[in-house]
């Protein structure tokens, strides 16, 4: 992100806490090497990392200045830390960010939440992450619609893995198909099932054709059940996105208790084998 800000033309000075990819020793010295109005993007993980550096650069900044937080922050954090800002002067800008280790080349999604004025103020930034052309950025509304937008884009793209995994898993089952990858890579074109995911899945078979080399284990960092709550709590039918996000919790069992149970009851009832 920093590399395409800086190639339109833009001063960035960034703060880690790795020293090797840092341009400052904190964040005091960041705020004192931008001049004001500054905007600061932050994008670390949600939560307490992310309060703690908001809280830290209200005590720095000067009024005009905008933070922007670019990070999976819960939505419903974004209307207080406006609210927080807004007595010292500093402004607040919530940003879904979608495009991960691809965006420095195909550029980034942009979903913001925030006021109209300060929004324009930064589409230079905006404009400079984005993708070429008319698409990969909204305004989606006032504070917090940002990341409500991202969780919503991180909810389906589980759903989307989830299909692409079973799809695969009957593939590799069957006894006619012979070759699953070279069927994955024909799906890549005139097909409507064609996206960049089905890409990264037919780009890690070229590395791993039976993808013998990982363990099937899959993390969730929040999206996903954040949009469940939301689907429970506007009463809209969700099947989809709550399966996914169930397989994922599966997928961290080596041995299912609740399988487990379902075998023994199979047992007890109707005799049928079970595997000890």
């Amino acid at each position: 992100m920093r590399d395409r800000i800086r190639a339109a033309g833009h001063e960035v000075v960034g703060y880690d806490h790795h020293p090797e990819n840092s341009d400052v020793a904190n964040l005091a010295e960041l705020v004192s090497k931008l001049t004001a109005p500054r905007a600061i993007w932050t994008m670390v993980p949600a939560g307490k990392i992310t309060e703690d550096a908001i809280n830290e650069l209200a005590g720095l900044l000067e009024p005009g200045d905008i933070i922007i937080d670019g990070g999976n922050s819960k939505f419903t954090d974004d209307g207080p830390r406006a609210e927080r800002l807004k007595p010292k002067g500093i402004k607040y800008l919530d940003v879904g960010v979608s495009g991960g280790i691809w965006g420095k080349e195909n550029g980034y999604a942009l979903m913001v939440g925030g006021d109209a004025e300060d929004v324009a103020r930064v589409q230079p930034i905006f404009d400079a992450l984005k993708p070429a052309g008319e698409f990969g950025f909204a305004h989606a509304g006032t504070h917090g619609a940002g990341h409500y937008a991202k969780m919503i884009h991180n909810g389906i793209e589980y759903g989307m893995m989830q299909a692409y995994g079973e799809g695969y898993e009957i593939l590799i089952a069957s006894e006619l198909v012979h070759n699953v990858p070279a069927v994955i890579k024909s799906w890549r074109e005139g097909s409507v099932v064609k996206s960049w995911l089905l890409d990264l899945l037919d780009r890690a078979l070229d590395e791993d054709p039976t993808l013998s080399g990982l363990k099937g284990y899959v993390d969730d960092t929040g999206e996903g059940r954040w949009t469940v709550d939301e689907a429970i709590r506007l009463a809209v039918p969700a099947h989809v996105l709550a399966a996914s996000i169930f397989n994922r919790f599966e997928s961290r069992q080596d041995d299912s208790p609740a399988m487990k149970a379902v075998a023994a009851l199979r047992q007890q009832f109707g005799g049928h084998a079970v595997k000890r």
